[in-house]
């Protein structure tokens, strides 16, 4: 039995059953590591060691009855903005790279509860500003399916690693689609849960009124899974909500038989590949011919998203970096005369392009004369697309349309034109202005054996209708390919 072509449930199982073992997970996951990771550099830091004490552990309390659930004892990796205690936490940048921090995530915590065996910490575009996992102070990651091309971001390492079979699943940060935009371009499943469900406690903040934690897994049920484990109403962050609908696993049914689904007209216009276009559309076809009612709508405000969302995201950015000045920890510069130079010399230094160009326009839109035109202007725009969702969630029970404009693109074409990178965005970052949930499930190849992502996107904690439709989807369109795997359809016929 070849333990990586197993999902991570399928892997609990197999643990549970006495067919195999924790530790023989966890080695076979470092021998891929090891096989896989120059070429593809999915792993900031990979905590060998660490992975094999704590699988030795987990296989004692599997064998003694304490863990039943289905994660024990298998391999996961860890996006680099979540906290962990004694292994380094760097967000991808020379600013943090000496950070080890003294405490957990939640979301963490809550894996290892659940049996979990952390193997590393994954790369991913700095501070989880990008779109390509590029921005990297690290180097790039680059995409199993076809290395020349990028993983798609900020969870680029996440997803490249789950695909490339260098774990069974990985957590990720969503902040405009760095979840989902990702699992498109790696094929493979990733999910976005309703703000609040997941504690954002130990997550290193980009945007904190948009950001939400979520997995990336290699189908339906694994997603499920994860996302039960992580899930839990956490005092220590404010905007934890208390939930009694979490057991998502329930919810794997194959059955859409009435129900409503809209897609929004405004999603198939300039700028969307046809590729793209006819393979979300034949996924929609394959929903209606299940029973589902399929209507396409006006959604309305789609152009408006995008700059609304980098307004917010950069300002709120600007205010959360403030607290990396090379006094309390991280990266401080050698070299400075006085209070204001070590500030500046060590920003300068510490932070990447990127992460400089969307703190200056943070600094700008809430600066005094701005504010009002910009920043203000956008919260209102944000209320507005709520308020079109709120209205398009009165008619339909799930939204479906596509996860990006494209397939993913060729490593250093996006770095050369950051606006073009940000309208990549235009099709996630209305669910995370909103609050939404939002899953990408795989849905077909292009003529380059790319993957292509088909989104769907639930009223706020109806998650469960989500997890409904993609497992049906899923079921109806049968397995998919794995990345070594990307000449051949999800059919098993060669091409598209």
């Amino acid at each position: 039995m070849n333990l990586l072509n197993l999902t991570a449930a399928e892997l609990a199982a197999a643990i549970k059953d006495g067919k195999a073992t924790a530790v023989e997970a966890v080695r076979a996951s470092l021998e891929r590591i090891e096989e896989k990771e120059e070429l593809y550099h999915c792993y900031v830091t990979i905590d060998k060691k660490g992975a094999l004490l704590q699988a030795e552990a987990v296989q004692s309390r599997i064998e003694k009855g304490e863990l039943t659930g289905p994660l024990a004892g298998v391999p996961a990796a860890l996006k680099d903005n979540l906290c962990t205690e004694g292994m380094p936490t760097t967000c991808s940048s020379r600013i943090l790279g000496n950070f080890v921090p003294a405490y957990s995530a939640e979301a963490v915590l809550n894996l290892k509860k659940a049996g979990a065996v952390i193997l590393g910490k994954t790369n991913m575009d700095e501070f989880a500003m990008g779109s390509t996992t590029e921005t990297s102070a690290f180097g790039e990651t680059r995409n199993p399916w076809n290395p020349a091309h990028v993983p798609g971001g900020s969870s680029g390492g996440s997803a490249a690693a789950v695909a490339a079979g260098e774990c069974f699943y990985a957590l990720g940060s969503d902040t405009g689609g760095s979840i989902r935009q990702p699992a498109s371009f790696c094929g493979i499943v990733g999910m976005k849960p309703t703000y609040g469900t997941v504690s954002r406690y130990g997550l290193i903040a980009y945007g904190s009124s948009l950001d939400q934690i979520g997995p990336l897994a290699k189908d339906v049920t694994d997603c499920a899974a994860v996302l039960e484990s992580i899930t839990s109403h956490d005092v220590k962050d404010s905007t934890s909500m208390e939930r009694s609908d979490t057991d998502f696993m329930a919810a794997l049914v194959e059955d859409v038989k009435g129900m409503r689904i809209g897609i929004p007209k405004d999603y198939f216009g300039e700028g969307l590949d046809r590729e793209v276009s006819d393979a979300v559309m034949r996924a929609a076809g394959l929903l209606e011919e299940k029973g589902a009612v399929v209507e396409t709508f006006d959604l309305s405000l789609v152009d408006y998203a995008i700059p609304a969302y980098y307004t917010i995201a950069a300002a709120e950015a600007s205010s959360n970096l403030e607290r990396f000045d090379g006094i309390k920890y991280g990266y401080r510069t050698a070299e400075y005369e006085g209070l204001h130079s070590l500030y500046k010399r060590t920003r300068s230094e510490g932070f990447g392009e990127e992460v400089k160009r969307r703190i200056m326009l943070g600094s700008f839109v809430l600066s005094s004369g701005y504010y009002d035109a910009y920043y203000l202007k956008a919260l209102k725009v944000k209320t507005l697309i709520k308020k079109a969702f709120d209205e398009a969630f009165s008619r339909y029970d799930v939204i479906l349309g596509p996860t990006a404009p494209s397939t993913a693109p060729k490593l250093g074409e996006s770095l050369t034109d950051p606006l073009k990178m940000y309208l990549g965005d235009i099709y996630t970052i209305a669910v995370n202005l909103a609050g939404l949930p939002g899953i990408s499930i795989p849905c077909g190849l292009d003529k380059a054996g790319l993957p292509i992502g088909l989104q769907l996107i639930g009223d706020c904690f109806q998650e469960k209708k989500l997890l409904r439709t993609a497992y049906t989807y899923e079921k109806a369109r049968g397995t998919f390919p794995a990345a070594d795997a990307g000449s051949m359809t999800c059919d098993g016929k060669e091409g598209m």
